[in-house]
């Protein structure tokens, strides 16, 4: 192929999907001049599988992306068609919300906000080869990426954001074909160049449900999801009017069920799927399964749950949630009218699975930059994981990183206890993963420090001192901060006399106080909120808004749990802190085991902490290491 020098940029970004979106943002809002490349301009920002936004843990990530200074939240926001909070009959550390989006609304919002980025250029073009040089101290770095037009790019680093396009093909039964999602070109080159760079590939796989006709379906003898509206319906983004947003129209959802006639078809036609006959070689999600291996795995349930949800407020397109299936399409129509309400159902995209290429993602750096390319750095599908929030996530901290590297200066790496997003990233660098990694509130050991309402609180100050937070968001941050501090003061040191409380207390039931009694104590009664003790508290400040009132009440109600949790963290601080030299020789530590020295060479954890959390080290092995470096300090 005859190339020819195209320009010249400080990072190139590669593929346009939520990792690339974030990854390009970042690195353009911090001053770098950037190339966004995407196979297909009309696929930037796209939402291949389920049209919404958040959820369990997933939630949380997108309020410490907006609390960074990313764009997802913001634009979820505004594409909002149902919002929900899962999770409300637990406690606040796994309240998690999730709205149900406008795809095509949400790709047009991504896209205007690329195209009017200073700094950005979005280019379609397909990118099959990245070069590296080595330089005279031996290390190896990005200098360029080559489209598959020839166009060469001398660029400082590449962020590689593929999403499920690398070496991808689609599996409906037995009709296979080299395609990435939604029917767009797979990614065919980058593969091989990746190999040649010495980079270990996995293959994972994903899938999808049919798309069926609204007007085809019978909604009467569905159950209605509605939505929430008022004071629980808060915004994912600080940018976005809390009024406005819990006032706006919203569109039903609804559920259905599979019956024993629907698992009848799977069971009959299980030695036609791909699963189970071979034909899909990558490893599928655990927590998001097929309908046939849901079947088959729990095979003591007579149904499954399935979600009616709508693709945008423009379309006639529904995602049945639930019903991912890789059978064939004339078997994938009888599973369908067999199911109540769907008698009749018109597909419009038949469901498929889709295998792809990613790496083992214990080749990068907390920074996810590659341990042994200078420049290079992954996010999103490609490093392993599932879903548009750990890739936005990751996009995000991939493109802070790149820039301030070029900018020679600290690279920003969150702790596990500081976010979800620290915690992600942590657990793929460290013990990787041999399935598509999907964030949960269990994944964390700091769920009550990590709640949504605090992201702000935890991350904003960050966003500040990289450069993604203005000063007039800055000074909000800080007025909503100094709002809830002096009001959580106000609560524990306001006291009322029995004699004032008791009578409420009564009337709903409740054990009466024998003393005075602090507003905090009030509100840390189970039964109680914020907002139930309001007679009581004729001195509260007006006008706190929704989000900062639940800041409030979980600062106060969780007071004594979140105290133990930060004496965890405190506890544990020194050895999260404590850096390991990354030119350190473990064959040069006596006394430690084969095999923790195998993974330590391997794995090259940049700090103690990180260490420990490695698979197969032992708290022995720590000791050694510890024993070490202070020997050698």
């Amino acid at each position: 192929m005859i190339t020819y020098k195209a320009g010249k940029a400080d990072i190139a970004v590669i593929g346009a999907g939520h990792a690339g979106v974030e990854a390009a943002l970042a690195s353009a809002r911090l001053g770098m001049s950037v190339l966004l490349f995407t196979i297909n301009l009309d696929a930037v920002g796209n939402m291949p599988c389920n049209p919404s936004i958040g959820g369990t843990g997933k939630g949380h990530l997108v309020y410490e992306i907006d609390a960074l200074g990313g764009e997802m939240g913001r634009a979820a926001d505004v594409v909002t068609l149902q919002s929900r909070t899962l999770n409300l009959g637990k406690g606040a550390a796994v309240h998690s919300k999730r709205v149900q989006a406008d795809r095509i609304l949400y790709r047009n919002t991504i896209k205007k906000v690329l195209e009017n980025t200073e700094n950005l250029s979005l280019i379609q073009a397909e990118i099959i080869s990245i070069e590296t040089e080595k330089s005279s101290n031996g290390e190896v770095r990005v200098v360029s990426v080559t489209t598959s037009m020839g166009a060469v790019w001398e660029v400082s680093a590449a962020i590689i954001c593929s999403g499920t396009f690398l070496d991808s093909r689609t599996i409906t039964g037995e009709a296979v074909c080299k395609s990435g999602p939604d029917g767009l070109l797979p990614a065919l080159g980058l593969s091989d160049c990746l190999r040649s760079l010495g980079i270990t590939l996995m293959r994972f796989k994903t899938g999808t449900p049919p798309r069926i006709h609204a007007d085809s379906i019978d909604y009467s003898v569905l159950e209605v999801q509605n939505g929430e509206y008022g004071d629980e319906c808060i915004p994912f983004s600080v940018l976005t009017d809390p009024d406005a947003y819990a006032n706006m129209k919203q569109i039903p959802c609804h559920i259905a069920y599979t019956n024993e006639e629907t698992h009848r078809i799977i069971k009959e036609n299980l030695s036609r799927s791909p699963l189970y006959s071979g034909v899909i070689e990558g490893t599928g999600p655990r927590y998001c399964p097929s309908i046939e291996d849901k079947v088959v795995r729990f095979s003591d349930k007579n149904r499954h749950q399935l979600f009616v949800e709508p693709c945008g407020a423009d379309t006639k397109e529904i995602y049945l949630q639930g019903f991912s299936s890789s059978l064939p399409e004339e078997v994938q129509m009888r599973m369908l009218h067999s199911i109540k309400g769907f008698e009749n159902a018109r597909v419009m995209r038949t469901a498929y699975a889709i295998e792809y290429d990613c790496i083992d993602p214990t080749q990068l750096f907390a920074t996810l930059e590659f341990k042994d390319i200078h420049g290079l750095y992954g996010a999103g599908q490609f490093n392993g994981s599932s879903g548009y929030e750990e890739a936005a996530a990751q996009g995000l901290i991939a493109g802070i990183n790149a820039s301030l590297s070029i900018k020679g200066e600290k690279p920003l790496i969150l702790s596990r206890d500081s976010s979800y997003i620290g915690t992600l990233i942590d657990d793929l660098v460290t013990k990787g993963t041999n399935e598509p990694y999907r964030m949960m509130t269990s994944r964390s050991e700091y769920r009550l420090l990590l709640r949504q309402d605090n992201a702000d609180s935890r991350l904003t100050p960050e966003g500040r001192r990289i450069g993604l937070i203005n000063d007039e968001r800055f000074a909000r941050f800080e007025e909503k901060r100094d709002l809830i501090e002096n009001e959580v003061y106000r609560l524990e040191h306001t006291f009322l006399s029995p004699e004032k409380v008791n009578g409420f207390l009564t009337e709903r039931g409740l054990a009466n106080a024998l003393s005075g009694i602090s507003l905090a104590e009030l509100i840390r009664r189970p039964q109680l909120t914020y907002t139930d003790i309001a007679p009581l508290d004729v001195d509260r400040p007006q006008n706190i808004s929704r989000a900062a009132i639940l800041s409030i009440q979980n600062a106060v109600k969780y007071e004594g749990y979140i105290k133990k949790q930060l004496a965890e963290v405190a506890r544990k601080a020194k050895l999260e802190s404590m850096e390991i030299p990354k030119d350190i020789d473990y064959s040069d530590v006596s006394g430690i085991r084969i095999e923790a020295r195998q993974k330590l060479e391997k794995f090259r954890p940049l700090t103690i902490g990180q260490a420990s959390r490695i698979s197969g080290i032992s708290p022995a092995d720590i000791s050694v290491l510890l024993i070490y470096l202070s020997t050698k300090k």
